[in-house]
């Protein structure tokens, strides 16, 4: 099989995985969204470090989905996204993002051997509040504002920045048409705090 119609296999495969693992939340009437905490397993991720505008990582995704295949890698959900800063404050160029794709736990034994930016890690089990960006919403800085205001009110403190998991192929470059899973890892405050 070539390296084309591999990778295009991945992002199929990828794309059924997506549809049987996502959790549907309800909207209220209101048209609001739902917010929910929920555990994260342990799991392998294959991750890359991307500099630049969210626009144009499609092909960094292409690379990481060539790179499972080439190494023999299983890829087990959809692409993540770990923001790494805030681009209110970072001019596009320098936007980092850490590229996620959930692997096989034999995966691992590739850990430290794939380059600089690019590797295999095994990540703790958390928890999440997580609410769903809805299609045609173009600009999430509402949602994450609203979602990080019900994390506190539910007596509930981040614990590293915003993941984005993509539920519809981030390669299509339309982030307005994509439906994600906006996600904070939190844990709970303890009354003493």
């Amino acid at each position: 099989m070539s390296k084309t119609k591999r990778l295009l296999f991945l992002l199929s495969v990828i794309g059924l995985m997506a549809i049987s693992v996502v959790e549907i939340f309800a909207e209220s009437a209101t048209n609001n969204p739902a917010f929910t905490i929920r555990r994260v397993e342990q799991q392998a991720v294959l991750y890359t470090i991307y500099r630049g505008n969210y626009d144009k990582t499609g092909a960094a995704i292409g690379r990481l989905f060539a790179l499972a295949g080439q190494k023999g890698m299983t890829p087990k959900g959809p692409p993540l996204y770990v923001y790494l800063n805030n681009p209110q404050y970072v001019s596009s160029e320098h936007w980092l993002t850490e590229i996620r794709i959930p692997v096989d736990d034999q995966s691992l034994k590739l850990a430290g051997t794939l380059g600089e930016m690019t590797d295999v890690k095994l990540l703790k089990a958390t928890d999440v509040a997580v609410v769903v960006k809805p299609e045609g919403m173009a600009d999430p800085a509402p949602i994450y504002d609203q979602l990080q205001d019900w994390i506190l009110k539910q007596g509930y403190t981040a614990t590293e920045g915003p993941l984005e998991n993509f539920l519809t192929n981030p390669t299509g470059g339309n982030y307005a048409q994509m439906k994600t899973e906006i996600m904070i890892p939190v844990k709970k405050v303890s009354k003493g705090n």
